[in-house]
């Protein structure tokens, strides 16, 4: 039987298998699994080895659920104890890092020469976009750190009252720079003038809980937002924290280095790691800051949990306030990539209703849409589209 013919047959073993690791509590997408047939449609079902390897290379995301990947390819593709019993060790594998040192014993190995060695490359930035941030380590917050500075926050734009020339002319004529053109050809207006509107960046609010639920996610969430305030100045993006108060960290995050930066707004923020009052401090935002200008047109993204200590209705209240004065509302939630993630939290459930958008935010990935996300469409695009 050819390859194509036995993978095409199998199909229904695939998707036994992925059935079956999922019950084993491993995360496995749809795309996966479609990549997973692809894969065995070239190396074929024959062999052991090439099965294990397509689905440990497609199916499996990350180091620590090797273990779970051994142990339900043992017992669905083998029925054996485990992987080592059914297959021999193969052949060593090297890792060529970007930045490979030359002590490295990799390096070593390939100047000897005495043993072939397969090189095979990676990339940290791939691992890191999609790990969530509560599991990273030391080494991996220095690697997120030097990410995160080349993410660019662009503005949404808005039409402004002010127009200006439009040399595709489109628009409006301009009558003034007309005739002064006319002037040139004898009175005639040979070359007309267009005006159209302007466009001018959105104000980006940014709402940052610290409370002690969100302890694990403020730091990378503040650096995101250390990285908006980079790219557009402090008069152009705001930023608080919401715990039990409200605190305004705009002028510390304005330092070009990141860790005097976030050093400099954890030293102002008296409630960091403590309760959750999202509603108070959402009033005190709407009443000093909010209703007198700062949210008025803004994109304003809030970026919790959703768990919150005060009344609901309260909540409620104040996020209708918010997206009355509001171009739009974008809420982050970190626990919303959790599989089987409902906005259960009464917090959370009040204030959805008054929420535009509402995404991930727990990892590098994740900040990257959101930056896309406050970018917004141009003013211009349906227009352009005609």
């Amino acid at each position: 039987m050819t390859t194509g013919a036995v993978v095409t047959g199998g199909d229904r073993m695939v998707v036994g298998f992925a059935r079956a690791l999922r019950g084993a509590g491993l995360p496995v997408p749809v795309g996966s699994v479609v990549t997973f047939a692809e894969a065995l449609g070239r190396v074929g079902i024959d062999g052991r080895s090439a099965v294990y390897w397509a689905g440990r290379a497609t199916l499996v995301r990350r180091p620590e659920d090797i273990g779970v990947y051994d142990r339900v390819f043992a017992s669905y593709w083998l029925d054996r104890a485990s992987w080592a019993e059914a297959e021999p060790a193969g052949e060593p594998v090297t890792l060529a890092l970007d930045d490979l040192p030359d002590d490295d014993p990799a390096a070593d190995a390939e100047d000897a020469g005495s043993e072939e060695v397969q090189a095979v490359r990676w990339s940290a930035v791939e691992l890191l976009r999609d790990r969530d941030f509560s599991t990273y380590t030391p080494a991996e917050w220095a690697e997120f750190q030097r990410l995160v500075e080349r993410l660019r926050v662009t503005a949404e734009r808005r039409r402004a009252r002010r127009r200006r020339p439009d040399p595709r002319r489109r628009g409006h004529p301009d009558l003034r720079r007309t005739v002064r053109r006319a002037l040139r050809t004898g009175g005639e207006p040979l070359d007309r003038a267009w005006r159209a509107p302007a466009t001018r960046p959105r104000r980006l609010v940014l709402l940052v809980d610290v409370s002690g639920s969100m302890e694990t996610y403020a730091r990378a969430l503040l650096r995101f937002a250390h990285a908006a305030v980079s790219a557009r100045g402090p008069s152009r993006c705001e930023v608080f924290t919401l715990g039990t108060r409200l605190t305004r960290v705009t002028r510390q995050l304005g330092d070009r280095d990141p860790d005097a930066a976030l050093g400099a707004a954890a030293g102002v923020v008296d409630d960091w790691s403590g309760g959750t009052r999202l509603g108070e401090a959402l009033q005190e935002f709407n009443d000093r800051w909010g209703s007198r200008g700062t949210a008025r047109g803004a994109v304003v993204v809030i970026l919790s949990d959703g768990w919150d200590r005060g009344e609901p209705d309260a909540l409620a209240e104040q996020m209708a306030r918010l997206a009355r004065v509001a171009h739009r509302v974008v809420w982050v939630n970190p626990l919303k990539a959790s599989p089987g993630y409902a906005p259960l939290a009464r917090g959370m459930a009040a204030a959805l209703p008054h929420v535009d958008q509402f995404v991930e935010g727990h990892s590098l990935a994740a900040l990257e849409h959101l930056a896309a996300v406050v970018g917004g469409p141009s003013p211009f695009a349906k227009e352009a589209a005609a």
